[in-house]
């Protein structure tokens, strides 16, 4: 198995892939997504690859998806859809763009069940924010998802203290070199 980024251009060649492990790892526990959400994903994905900074990563076994990481530069002007809203609630406006307008957010990783185990999920991760400027990256994710938590935890992620309001019990992590990590990260 490899991780090869991919140009947005060549994303379509993998849409089938990209949704199969999508489906497969977000309608496991704690996610419970119905299995159709892959092909929603997919649908959004075209636009996603839309935003600066998109960058992609696939993990192939041959031609095969096994996984993939998206990610973007997050606007200077912190965007209030989806869960924004909420994040920008429990930061407050200063620590939004001292911490994350301008930095590399990673927007979904997922590995299928089969392939988990093989440093493929760390690997997918270091594809899509090896380019961070200054090391600054940040991710959503929900608390609920312990082994995501601990996942990112032993690469060096570190979790705000700062609880997102809303019932998913998502958490702001922001990656190990992020400049801001240790004033504002809660110790773990």
């Amino acid at each position: 198995m490899r991780v090869v980024r991919v140009e947005r251009a060549d994303l379509p060649a993998y849409t089938e892939g990209i949704r199969r492990v999508y489906a497969d790892t977000f309608s496991e526990p704690p996610w419970h997504e119905d299995p159709s959400a892959g092909a929603e994903y997919t649908d959004r994905l075209a636009d996603d690859a839309a935003h600066p900074g998109f960058t992609a990563a696939l993990a192939l076994d041959g031609d095969a998806v096994t996984g993939f990481a998206t990610a973007w530069t997050t606007p200077a002007v912190f965007p209030s859809e989806r869960s924004y809203g909420q994040v920008a609630e429990a930061l407050g406006p200063e620590r939004v763009e001292a911490l994350l307008c301008g930095a590399v957010e990673v927007d979904e990783l997922a590995v299928a069940p089969a392939a988990r185990g093989t440093g493929l999920g760390a690997n997918l991760l270091s594809a899509v924010t090896e380019h961070a400027p200054d090391g600054r990256c940040w991710l959503l994710t929900s608390l609920r998802a312990e082994a995501t938590v601990r996942f990112y935890a032993r690469r060096g992620w570190h979790q705000l203290p700062l609880p997102v309001p809303g019932r998913a019990g998502l958490v702001v992590l922001l990656g190990p070199n992020h400049p801001g990590a240790t004033e504002h990260a809660a110790d773990r």
